[in-house]
């Protein structure tokens, strides 16, 4: 994982960056979506603005893709990330959305 505000590799189990001391995490909610709505979900809670990251997974739990949200991020950026997203809606069922929200 890294540091949201210096940018570091710190490990995930952190609350606080060892090398600039600003606070990690936020709040976590999980949806469980259909692979039809898979795509129309992760661009609702995007245009919510108040994500950190987004974290796709599988029905057994792998982590399928992992979106950085940082702040002003353009939508021509989250272009490749739609297109995995559709991707992976062809070939699951169904999946488990995981949010990490700003505090």
């Amino acid at each position: 994982m890294k540091c949201e505000r210096c940018g570091r590799e710190i490990p995930d189990d952190s609350s606080y960056c060892p090398y600039c001391g600003s606070k990690i995490g936020g709040r976590w909610e999980e949806f469980q979506v259909e692979a039809e709505g898979l795509v129309a979900k992760v661009k609702q809670l995007l245009r919510e603005g108040n994500v950190r990251r987004i974290v796709v997974r599988s029905p057994e739990g792998k982590t399928l893709l992992e979106i950085p949200v940082t702040i002003g991020v353009i939508g021509s950026l989250l272009a490749p990330y739609l297109a995995a997203l559709g991707s992976i809606a062809a070939m699951v069922s169904n999946c488990t959305i995981a949010v990490e929200r700003r505090e």
